[in-house]
C-alpha cells in the first residue's frame, strides 16, 4: 500500500513538472511572438504617409520652434546653419511630419547657397509645386504631398542631368542614414545604393581578344 502510494506521488510529481515546463514554454513562445507582432506594427508605423496628418495644435507642440515656422508657414531657415546643407551621407530625406520619402543623397548637391540642394525628388509624386509670388518675386514653391508642408523652391539653375535646382530646408526633413533604411522601414530604397551591375552583353570575357586599330 505504501509503495502504491509512493508511485502515485511520483506520476503525479512528474505531470506537474510536465505541466509546469509547457506552461513556461507556451509562454516563451507567445512572448516572441507578441514582441515580433509588435516590432512588425512599429515598422510599418514608422513610414506611413497614408496616416492622417496632426492637427496644427499637435504640430505646435511636436515640432520645434522653427520646424513649425518652415512646414506651416511657409518660412526659411538660416542658410549655412540648417541640419543638413553640408551632410554628405549615403541615405535618404523624408518628410518630417508623414515620413514619406522625398529627395536621395544620389541627388543632393553642393549648391553653395547653404541649404540641401538635389536635382530631383525620390519620387516626383511625392513632391508638389506651386507658384509663389510672396515678396515681389516669381518663384515656384515645392510641398511634400501627404503633408502639403512647405519645403522650398525650385530654380531651373541646376546642374545636368535635370537642369534643376530643389532648394530645401532642413527644418522640413529628416535623414535616415543607407544603414537603417531597413530598420527604419525604407528597406525598398536600398536598392538605389547598391552597384549597378554592367549588362552581360557589355561585360568583357577573358576569351576576348583586343581589336587593332585601324
Amino acid at each position: 500500500m505504501r509503495a502504491t502510494r509512493l508511485t502515485y506521488k511520483h506520476k503525479h510529481s512528474y505531470k506537474t513538472l510536465w505541466f509546469g515546463l509547457a506552461g513556461t514554454f507556451l509562454v516563451i513562445v507567445g512572448s516572441i511572438l507578441f514582441g515580433y507582432a509588435q516590432a512588425q506594427k512599429q515598422e510599418a508605423e514608422k513610414m506611413n504617409p497614408t496616416k492622417p496628418v496632426p492637427s496644427d495644435a499637435e504640430l505646435q507642440q511636436k515640432l520645434t520652434k522653427d520646424q513649425y515656422k518652415v512646414t506651416r508657414q511657409c518660412g526659411t531657415e538660416t542658410p549655412f546653419h540648417n541640419a543638413y546643407w553640408d551632410n554628405h551621407k549615403p541615405g535618404i530625406y523624408v518628410d518630417l511630419i508623414t515620413g514619406e520619402p522625398l529627395f536621395s543623397s544620389l541627388d543632393k548637391f553642393d549648391s553653395g547657397t547653404g541649404w540641401p540642394s538635389f536635382t530631383k525628388p525620390i519620387k516626383s509624386e511625392n513632391v508638389t509645386e506651386k507658384r509663389d509670388t510672396s515678396y515681389g518675386m516669381e518663384r515656384t514653391e515645392v510641398r511634400a504631398k501627404s503633408s502639403d508642408s512647405h519645403l522650398g523652391h525650385l530654380f531651373d539653375d541646376g546642374p545636368a542631368p535635370t537642369g534643376q535646382r530643389f532648394c530645401v530646408n532642413s527644418a522640413a526633413l529628416r535623414f535616415v542614414p543607407v544603414e537603417e533604411l531597413k530598420e527604419e522601414g525604407y528597406g525598398e530604397y536600398l536598392s538605389l545604393f547598391q552597384p549597378q551591375q554592367q549588362p552581360q552583353s557589355q561585360q568583357k570575357t577573358g576569351d576576348e581578344q583586343p581589336q587593332a586599330k585601324k
